[in-house]
């Protein structure tokens, strides 16, 4: 899944109410992963040049554009972009190379070949380093809750991602939540126990439950019970009165 992430650039392209939605895409102890930057070489394209023709070169066709900034044709080298997409991961900043000269992206989207699953287009937008942007990222849930491992219980997790805003250089992958301390039915992690560095603030309702465990359910039980039941006959049964 991709998050949504907005940035306040009403002069780009990719305009929708005041922000811009990126495409892409677990603890009350929060292990928050900063991301560092990665480095992409990519050349100017001719705009009149078939896109086609760049895909059959093992290229993919590209656009680079943000507020203030001149719109500008490019084409990346499959494999390096799937490398690079691969193990940089979300929200990552990108120092785009072109023609030598480094500046500041985000994918904005990534379009894929419905017959192939190829990677067909990619869209840059411009990051002004100094520019808040808000963005949502993943809960990733880490450990084991002994509500559902010694009491049979079920893991709800009711919140998949928590929206965050902060300087593109503290951008951060994922938000881990350890289940450990989920104990009982009685007991959930909710947003206000989440711990993020001092340069991310939380968007979302601070009271809002994250995860817990609910008891399981009737049937289950049943089940289990009958399962756990002698039966008639076998060895060690009682025998009926």
């Amino acid at each position: 899944m991709w998050n949504n992430l907005y940035l306040f650039t009403p002069e780009s392209p990719r305009e929708s109410g005041g922000f811009f939605v990126l495409r892409f895409s677990k603890n009350p102890i929060t292990i928050p992963l900063v991301m560092n930057n990665v480095v992409l070489e990519v050349a100017q394209r001719d705009a009149n040049k078939k896109t086609n023709a760049v895909r059959s070169s093992g290229r993919i066709p590209a656009v680079y554009y943000g507020k203030g900034k001149k719109n500008m044709h490019l084409e990346v080298e499959s494999n390096k972009f799937k490398k690079m997409f691969s193990s940089a991961g979300e929200n990552t900043i990108i120092d785009l190379s072109i023609d030598g000269k480094k500046t500041p992206v985000l994918i904005h989207e990534v379009q894929y070949d419905p017959i192939s699953d190829a990677v067909s287009h990619v869209d840059f937008i411009h990051v002004n380093m100094d520019q808040e942007v808000t963005t949502t990222v993943k809960v990733s849930i880490i450990g084991v809750a002994l509500a559902v491992k010694d009491m049979g219980g079920i893991l709800d997790v009711q919140k998949h991602e928590i929206k965050i805003r902060c300087l593109p250089k503290n951008l951060i992958h994922s938000i881990e939540v350890d289940v450990t301390p989920i104990v009982d039915f009685r007991t959930s992690i909710h947003v206000k126990d989440l711990k993020v560095p001092s340069t991310i603030k939380i968007l979302d309702n601070m009271e809002d439950t994250v995860v817990t465990a609910t008891p399981p359910r009737a049937e289950e039980v049943e089940v289990k019970a009958a399962e756990a039941a002698p039966v008639e006959g076998a060895a060690g049964a009682t025998p009926a009165a």
